[in-house]
């Protein structure tokens, strides 16, 4: 289980990505690198985590369900996942 200072924090840093994305992307298209190297670096969406939504886990992460892989196989022992089946774990 993740720390809630640690899911806040990315709750955070996406707010942020959000806020800044047509700034950041007009200055991309200018071309002005100094004026984006001022920009706060958590606004910068490279710096977000992927997390299972469940237990907020930041490592074992599977994009397509958006679930850590100890919850994945949590899930899926229990036929809570449609059309996946126990093979050999």
């Amino acid at each position: 289980m993740a720390k809630e200072s640690m899911k806040a924090r990315e709750v955070k840093r996406a707010k942020m990505c959000a806020r800044y994305a047509a700034k950041r992307k007009a200055l991309k298209e200018a071309g002005d690198y100094l004026g984006l190297q001022k920009l706060p670096k958590n606004s910068s969406p490279v710096r977000s985590h992927n997390r299972c939504k469940i237990t907020g886990r930041p490592k074992g992460y599977m994009r397509q369900f958006g679930l850590s892989r100890v919850m994945f196989r949590e899930m899926a022992n229990k036929g809570l996942i449609p059309g996946v089946r126990k093979a050999s774990w």
